[in-house]
């Protein structure tokens, strides 16, 4: 049995990797928007914060109705209920975005590591 599990994501739209990885504690995706595009709707969730890393390129995304603008090397962490939407700047923007239960991290490197 092996304990791990590799992938390779290519250029693309957007890669969800919970399926292809096999993810128990989180969602993450690689996405990549065009430049001028958006993602084409606004949402929240119920349970879920996210973790936005920009990759490459910048854009902006509109959150509770506040603009903040994003450019490669920031992170953001949204909050469930904050209603988002993302959009690309003129260069496009790649991003990660990893999902997880709100509240839900018991350990961490840390305290969590068996040495």
């Amino acid at each position: 049995m092996t304990n791990y599990t590799k992938t390779s994501v290519t250029a693309g739209a957007r890669t969800e990797l919970h399926d292809v990885l096999g993810l128990t504690g989180a969602e993450v995706s690689v996405n990549a928007l065009p430049a001028g595009a958006s993602v084409p709707f606004v949402h929240a969730h119920r349970q879920n914060e996210e973790i936005y890393g920009i990759l490459a390129g910048a854009g902006y995304a509109v959150l509770d109705g506040e603009k903040v603008d994003l450019k490669a090397g920031d992170w953001l962490r949204v909050a469930p209920a904050t209603k988002r939407q993302f959009f690309a700047a003129e260069t496009g923007i790649e991003y990660i975005c990893i999902q997880v239960k709100a509240g839900s991290l018991e350990g961490y490197t840390a305290t969590d590591a068996i040495i």
